[in-house]
């Protein structure tokens, strides 16, 4: 089983930027499927980001297209999370999870497919 630790969150402005990292450890990450999810106050835990094990296919949510980016450095068991022009919506718990996977493009969305969790690191953009 693979560990992760979330960093980076923050209290920022809408329209500035935050960069998540989330770091693996037990295990080298090069094996696993990881993605991002956010759960806001009230809501349920939604889809952020993903990103296949070769780090060649990248989805992201509708609402984060295009302002959020989600990219991984195998060297250093790590997946970032740069987010650009953040707005209030975005203030969440970002969480990072981990799916072991044989296939090197699969990057699922679906948060139950992914049975590693880290704590969580809090995001809140003020307007």
């Amino acid at each position: 089983q693979v560990q992760l630790v979330e960093s980076g969150g923050g209290l920022v402005q809408a329209g500035a930027s935050l960069t998540l990292s989330c770091a693996a450890s037990g295990r080298t990450s090069s094996t696993y499927v990881l993605g991002w999810f956010r759960q806001a106050p009230g809501k349920e835990r939604e889809f952020v980001a993903a990103i296949s094990r070769n780090g060649t296919n990248t989805y992201y949510a509708d609402s984060v297209k295009g302002r959020f980016t989600i990219s991984r450095d195998n060297a250093k068991n790590t997946v970032y999370l740069q987010m650009n022009s953040l707005k209030p919506d975005d203030t969440a718990v970002y969480s990072c999870a981990a799916k072991d996977s044989i296939s090197l493009v699969y990057a699922p969305r679906d948060q139950s497919e992914y049975p590693s969790w880290g704590q969580g690191t809090q995001v809140t953009v003020s307007s």
